[in-house]
């Protein structure tokens, strides 16, 4: 499905949803168990949460290793056994998705937007299954609605924390050679969606500051890309190519090719800083950490682990869930090592921006709500 294609249906999701709290919460009637708990709160008899990774893999010490944190967090809370298939390639999604109806999961949750088409044609055959779908709606048939009632989606408008993550990207670069860059692992909109954030950030910067910051590797509508989501030569040479032209911060959007980019930045000489993606990149990769100047986090891990402890308690909802910085479903991480080496006002502006994202008088576009 193109960008386009999933711009009515994320709009109304946008917009009937920004308010619901997270997975589980929502305002749907809850499920009624069919089954006794056990005692404390566990699991209803026979729930078994499965998942199936992106090509990624569940250590890419980002998206795909945050949603299976949220899965073992909350089967380790309910009692219960998991069971997770890593992807290698898109021809595994189907496979792999059978395989888990196969050994009697109760709940599949899919990692990622190039899941979609799997997953719906996967939930409509088993109904009696229950679905989560992190980063995409599954509107297979572009009715703008879902595909099916046992699908929830977990969605996340990343564009308000990469918003900040470029305003706070265009103040390093202010003093320095003025040039910022983004790249990714493949134009998906749950990938453009950082880099046009990171954009109006860093145009929301030279409209305050009369600036004239630079984006590199992100044009609005096509961009820098390596084609997947691997640290490999591709991702190597995408780096590279930024760093050739100057720039002061790099942004790498796609699971573990920000490790291509940190190994570039580290042989360039140059200080140059990193801003991670979906966690905090800090805490889970320890060796990039003096590199980062912050992570646009998305809260995958708890929006999983709430689904699933709803899920085996006997009460999925499938209200979508979408983060926002309001609700805490993005947001931007701490600078850690990098607090002594930004402007001192900073920290103190980006709460006025987040304020004004938050009750609209900084407008953040992004396929969210186009």
């Amino acid at each position: 499905m193109t960008i386009s294609t999933r711009k009515s249906v994320f709009a109304g999701l946008a917009a009937v949803s920004v308010v619901v709290a997270l997975a589980g919460c929502g305002s749907a009637p809850a499920a009624t168990p069919t089954s006794s708990e056990a005692a404390g709160g566990g699991a209803v008899d026979g729930f078994k949460p499965c998942m199936v990774s992106d090509a990624g893999g569940f250590d890419d010490k980002s998206f795909n290793q945050l949603g299976f944190e949220g899965m073992v967090a909350a089967s380790d809370a309910l009692g219960v056994e998991y069971k997770q298939v890593q992807s290698d390639s898109e021809a595994d999604f189907a496979p792999n998705l059978t395989s888990l109806v196969d050994q009697n999961c109760t709940l599949i949750i899919t990692v990622g937007f190039a899941l979609a088409s799997a997953a719906g044609e996967s939930a409509t055959a088993n109904p009696d299954i229950e679905y989560v779908s992190i980063d995409d709606v599954v509107d297979n048939d572009f009715d703008g609605k879902t595909d099916a009632e046992n699908i929830k989606p977990i969605v996340f408008d990343t564009s308000q924390a990469a918003f900040l993550a470029g305003y706070a990207a265009a103040s390093y670069s202010a003093d320095k050679d003025k040039k910022v860059g983004t790249f990714g692992g493949q134009n998906f909109p749950t990938v453009s969606i950082f880099m046009d954030g990171f954009k109006q950030g860093v145009e929301y910067w030279n409209a305050q500051k009369s600036d004239t910051i630079q984006v590199l590797g992100w044009d609005g509508t096509d961009g820098l890309f390596t084609g997947a989501f691997t640290a490999n030569q591709d991702a190597i040479n995408a780096a590279q190519g930024l760093v050739d032209q100057g720039v002061d911060v790099l942004l790498p959007v796609g699971g573990p090719i920000y490790q291509s980019a940190a190994s570039v930045i580290r042989a360039s000489g140059r200080d140059i800083a990193l801003i991670g993606v979906d966690a905090d990149v800090y805490e889970t990769d320890p060796s990039v950490a003096d590199l980062l100047l912050t992570s646009v986090r998305k809260g995958i891990d708890v929006g999983v682990e709430d689904a699933v402890n709803a899920a085996g308690q006997g009460e999925f909802d499938n209200t979508p869930f979408v983060g926002t910085l309001e609700n805490d479903g993005v947001g931007l991480a701490p600078f850690h090592d990098f607090e002594s080496k930004i402007s001192p006002d900073l920290q103190g502006e980006l709460d006025t921006i987040s304020a004004g994202i938050i009750d609209g008088s900084i407008p953040v576009t992004s396929y969210l709500n186009q």
